[in-house]
């Protein structure tokens, strides 16, 4: 009898190519579902990984933006957790405690014991944990079915960088800040975290929504003001008395009343500080790696009265929000898949080379069936 075998991208430590397995296809252990591949994403997170800058345990399958169909699930999981053989579903990488401080106030995102759902070794069966693989097996609970009215792929595109986002803004929102008051709005850098953003606060009717890059790329330009950006500043084209005098004058010389940081770089930070008016709010969801220190000007930050907000992780609430989200604006959807550049997990050294180099405004993993597309 033939085994049935599926293939997965092996990450083998920072720097070092990914190596193309073959592993079983199991049936999956109680309170886990078998789900097949539709669309994977390649984050900011796991170019870190690659490069060192996050250190994780190898060998191991990375990657956590995984879309599938549930192809199978026991009953008593299906019934628990409403979850069924044909669901079209979003992985979420999560498994907060539960128990800790933050767990009990419910704020279980920043989980003081937070576990991860792709944390297995792809030697153990079922093998597939993580994103990079034609199938994945994770927990039932972390499972979050698709409307059928959305187009799976599509939400695949901002599969992570949506809820990252929406957690940001939901925080700012329980600190009291007012975002459907705002007039001019920043966003440092258009990788999916800003791009998103640029999405979110476009539909918030905001008056000045400025995109900051540092690179001049037309392609991106043009994606930014598809997704509702008034204008797109470089530091490369512009120079950075351009872009502060800019914003001066848009915002009637006081200043931006938000920025959100989605570049990474961790120059944007002081940069971003000096964007903001009195009494502004940055909030910094970006910087997610240890990529060293930057001076910033702490006076700044008193004599504005400047209100900081960092976040990190999502939770569920936050993908059913995202996908809420989308479902509100099904004339948003046309933007949003052809911002994807597809791959097949046997091509993963390519796709993560075109992810570093940011050639792409997002690269995905497809199915086999859906080709590959530049």
């Amino acid at each position: 009898m033939m085994m049935n075998t599926a293939k997965a991208a092996i990450f083998s430590g920072p720097g070092k190519p990914f190596q193309i397995k073959e592993y079983e296809l199991t049936a999956p252990p109680a309170g886990m579902a078998k789900i097949k591949l539709i669309a994977s994403g390649i984050c900011g997170t796991d170019i870190h990984i690659y490069r060192g800058k996050i250190p994780v345990p190898f060998p191991s399958i990375i990657g956590h933006e995984f879309v599938g169909l549930v192809e199978e699930i026991s009953s008593s999981d299906s019934k628990m957790y409403g979850i069924n053989t044909g669901d079209r579903v979003i992985v979420d990488i999560a498994c907060p405690c539960g128990e800790c401080l933050l767990c009990r106030e419910g704020d279980d995102a920043n989980c003081l014991n937070m576990g991860l759902a792709n944390g297995g070794n792809p030697d153990t069966a079922p093998h597939f944990y993580g994103g990079f693989g034609e199938y994945n097996y994770s927990p039932v609970k972390n499972l979050i079915k698709i409307p059928e009215r959305i187009d799976a792929k599509t939400a695949c595109v901002f599969a992570c960088a949506g809820p990252t986002a929406l957690h940001a803004f939901s925080l700012a929102k329980k600190a009291g800040v007012r975002l459907h008051k705002d007039q001019t709005a920043v966003v440092q850098g258009l990788g999916p975290v800003g791009a998103f953003a640029l999405i979110y606060l476009a539909a918030l009717g905001i008056k000045n929504l400025i995109a900051v890059t540092g690179r001049d790329n037309e392609e991106k330009n043009a994606m930014a003001y598809t997704l509702g950006a008034s204008k797109v500043l470089s530091f490369e084209k512009n120079g950075y008395e351009e872009i502060i005098r800019f914003i001066k004058e848009a915002s009637g010389g006081r200043g931006a009343d938000l920025v959100y940081e989605a570049s990474g770089n961790l120059h944007a930070v002081p940069q971003g500080l000096e964007m903001l008016r009195n009494r502004g709010v940055y909030l910094i969801p970006g910087q997610y790696s240890d990529s060293g220190t930057v001076a910033i000007p702490p006076q700044a930050i008193t004599f504005k009265a400047l209100h900081i907000i960092g976040s990190s992780q999502y939770a569920v609430q936050d993908v059913n929000e995202y996908l809420s989200f989308l479902a509100a604006n099904p004339e948003l959807m046309k933007n949003i898949l052809p911002l994807a550049s597809c791959y097949q997990v046997e091509e993963a050294n390519e796709a993560v080379e075109a992810a570093k180099s940011g050639k792409h405004i997002k690269t995905m993993f497809v199915n086999k069936k859906e080709g590959k597309t530049e």
